[in-house]
């Protein structure tokens, strides 16, 4: 069975972070395993509280898992301090971990801001030159690149300027541009649209995360970063069109029981 590492904030709702990507991974048959960065008190209606974990703690957990068992990939998450972002990026080097797929999460859904500028930093000087894939959504783009971004040709520009700073691939999510929502890839010299069609219904919590995450598990299992993208948009948007309706707030939650793609 292939290995998948989560390294990422406690969604304490589970609509997000570590307990949305282990969601993912059980769905799609790899081992799924966590490094917590962070506990958050959150549900439907937003973020409340945060509590940093300890970097000695989380490069702990990073060490333990992979010294024993293994990763065939990685999917980082929310890392929230600008010293976690720079144990992880000396972690992913230091223990050799392949196909190491970036969410650089610098908003919550509902605008809480969890990363910090000098986080975002260092990020970029020493997270992405180690990534295999980096996905953004457009205001993470925009923030990383200084383009505006509000189309699929501004996004690849975005994405050409992303890549300077190193990974192999940059994933702009398309999901908050208008109409239809088309995800751009840039591979170092190209750039490919995604296109796929707007689901109906409440947005989900975690649709991000469950991209990255379904990303991370198609890569140990040795597939193409082009057609891990592929299938990651197929898997969130058949997610999103069984999601269910839980809380008080106007989103709905992935169960990691259907959705297949």
């Amino acid at each position: 069975m292939k290995r998948v590492l989560t390294i990422a904030g406690s969604d304490s709702s589970a609509g997000a972070g570590i307990q949305a990507d282990l969601k993912v991974f059980a769905q799609l048959g790899v081992y799924g395993m966590s490094a917590v960065t962070a506990v958050t008190a959150q549900n439907s209606r937003g973020v409340q509280k945060i509590y940093k974990v300890a970097p000695k703690i989380v490069a702990a957990q990073i060490d333990s898992v992979v010294r024993d068992i293994g990763a065939d990939a990685c999917k980082i998450g929310m890392l929230y301090s600008p010293q976690v972002v720079d144990l992880v990026a000396e972690r992913i080097e230091r223990r050799d971990i392949k196909n190491v797929v970036v969410d650089p999460i610098v908003f919550a859904k509902d605008g809480t801001r969890l990363l910090s500028a000098r986080a975002v930093s260092r990020m970029i000087n020493d997270l992405l030159p180690r990534a295999t894939l980096v996905a953004p959504n457009v205001a993470e783009a925009e923030l990383l690149s200084g383009i505006k971004v509000t189309d699929p040709q501004s996004a690849a520009m975005a994405a050409e300027q992303i890549s300077k700073f190193g990974p192999d691939y940059v994933l702009i999510k398309g999901g908050h541009l208008d109409g239809e929502p088309i995800d751009v890839l840039f591979d170092g010299q190209s750039a490919r649209e995604y296109r796929g069609e707007r689901v109906a219904g409440p947005p989900m919590r975690g649709t991000g995360c469950a991209l990255t995450a379904a990303i991370a598990a198609l890569l140990a299992q040795g597939h193409s970063v082009q057609d891990a993208v592929a299938f990651a948009k197929q898997f969130v948007a058949s997610a999103i069109a069984h999601a269910v309706k839980l809380g008080k707030g106007k989103v709905s939650f992935y169960t990691g029981t259907q959705g297949e793609g």
